[in-house]
């Protein structure tokens, strides 16, 4: 357990301090960071295997930081907040958090609920037998530790922004991602002005995969949504591309 590294994303100083005490005391690790823009840039710093989030942080919404950080780190996330409202625990684990801990809580619980959070984690890793820091949709390899990309064994080369693009997409396969969702995920806010840019980056990255295997997943455009990329297999996707696409516009 003492390897155990747990990042807390809590803006709340007494708050942050005491919780860090109590769970470094039971062995693990603790990074703590007040603000959303600091849990992203940390990230590939610190390699959490947990994440403790709270949703009123002074720089972002903790839901849409959850959405964030599911694109650049495999770690289980347990959000901790005062928000208690229907509405926000669903949102919260449909957005891919893994559990919701209600302020003010029991710290018994919460440390049998990260260890719980953490046995599922390690059984889906076994199962999968992809490494945590690996993205992979069909013969599509995205590694986060290395920014590298392969497609059935050959180098896929990308610009950073394709490559943060395609993180985003690759981590929620089948998900409809909206523009200004991508916008968040790859360059940190929402009001881009245009669509424009968005699709531009995803025909320069469709080009790419192609260029390299016509066996690439294919990356859908859902119309009057934004963009998802496909699991299945891509004869068929590229079925579902062409139909969504033969309608103007997103």
């Amino acid at each position: 357990m003492a390897e155990t590294s747990i990042l807390l994303v809590e803006d709340d100083l007494d708050t942050a301090r005491s919780l860090a005490k109590a769970l470094e005391a039971s062995g693990y690790h603790v990074t703590a960071v007040d603000t959303g823009l600091e849990a992203r840039s940390i990230i590939e710093h610190v390699h959490p295997d947990l994440i403790l989030l709270d949703l009123m942080l002074p720089d972002t919404d903790g839901l849409v930081l959850t959405t964030a950080l599911k694109t650049i780190t495999s770690a289980p996330i347990i959000i901790c907040s005062a928000r208690t409202e229907q509405v926000d625990r669903v949102l919260g684990l449909k957005l891919g958090a893994d559990d919701f801990v209600a302020k003010p809580f029991d710290l018994d619980e919460l440390e049998a609920r990260i260890e719980a959070v953490l046995r599922r984690a390690s059984r889906v890793r076994e199962a999968s037998n992809v490494p945590p820091d690996q993205i992979q949709v069909g013969e599509l390899i995205v590694s986060q530790s290395r920014g590298s990309v392969t497609l059935s064994g050959q180098p896929v080369h990308l610009t950073p922004t394709e490559y943060r693009l395609l993180v985003a997409l690759a981590s929620r396969p089948d998900e409809v991602l909206t523009r200004e969702v991508l916008g968040q995920l790859v360059w940190g806010y929402q009001d881009l002005g245009t669509g424009h840019l968005i699709d531009v980056h995803i025909g320069r990255l469709r080009l790419k995969l192609r260029r390299v295997s016509r066996s690439a997943p294919v990356i859908v455009t859902v119309r009057g949504k934004g963009y998802t990329i496909a699991s299945e297999g891509a004869e068929a996707a590229a079925g579902s591309e062409r139909s969504t696409e033969a309608s103007p516009g997103v």
